[in-house]
C-alpha cells in the first residue's frame, strides 16, 4: 500500500505516515526474521549431518566389537590398534567389508591375541551321555521305597512296572 490508497480510505496525512512507517519496520522485521530461520534451518541441516556421521561411526565401532568378540579376541582395544581399519565399511546388510582378511591375517601372524577353541577331553563318568543302549524299561519295584518308585516314574515316565 502506498500513501494514497491510504489518504482514499480516509486517513488523515499523520495518521497515514505512521501506518506506512509501520509498514517498513514490519517488513524489516519480516526479513530480519526470514534470515533467522534461513540460517537455522542450515545450521539444523549441518547437526543433522553431523548426526548421521556419528551414529554411523557407532554402528562401525559396535559391528567391529562384536566381529572380534566372535573371533575370540582377547583385548579388542590391542587387536584393533593392530588393524587398519580406514578401508572398513559396514555394508547394509551389517557385514564388514574388508575386515575378514585383516582378521584372519593377524590371527596367523598374531595369534596369541586371540582365545583358542578348546574341545575338553572330559574323562571319567559324563552327565547325560548314555551308552547308546535304550534303557532298561522293565524294572522291578518290589525292592523300591514308594519315594523311590516316584523319582523313577517321574524320571522314566514310559517304564514298565513288573
Amino acid at each position: 500500500m502506498d500513501k494514497e490508497e491510504l489518504l482514499a480510505l480516509g486517513l488523515t496525512e499523520e495518521q497515514a505516515e505512521k501506518v506506512l512507517l509501520e509498514m517498513t519496520e514490519l517488513q524489516k522485521t519480516v526479513k530480519e526474521r526470514d534470515k533467522q530461520l534461513a540460517d537455522l534451518q542450515e545450521q539444523n541441516a549441518e547437526q543433522e549431518k553431523a548426526h548421521q556421521a556419528e551414529l554411523a561411526q557407532v554402528k562401525l565401532n559396535n559391528a567391529i566389537d562384536n566381529a572380534l568378540a566372535a573371533a575370540g579376541a582377547k583385548n579388542n582395544k590391542a587387536v584393533r590398534a593392530l588393524l587398519d581399519l580406514s578401508g572398513v565399511k559396514l555394508e547394509e546388510d551389517g557385514k564388514l567389508a574388508g575386515f575378514a582378511e585383516q582378521l584372519e591375517a593377524l590371527q596367523k601372524s598374531d595369534g596369541y591375541l586371540f582365545a583358542e577353541a578348546q574341545q575338553s577331553t572330559f574323562r571319567g563318568f559324563q552327565p547325560g551321555a548314555g551308552s547308546g543302549a535304550p534303557p532298561n524299561r522293565s524294572v522291578d519295584v518290589s525292592k523300591m521305597s514308594y519315594d523311590e518308585l516316584c523319582a523313577y516314574m517321574e524320571q522314566n515316565p514310559g517304564a514298565e512296572l513288573k
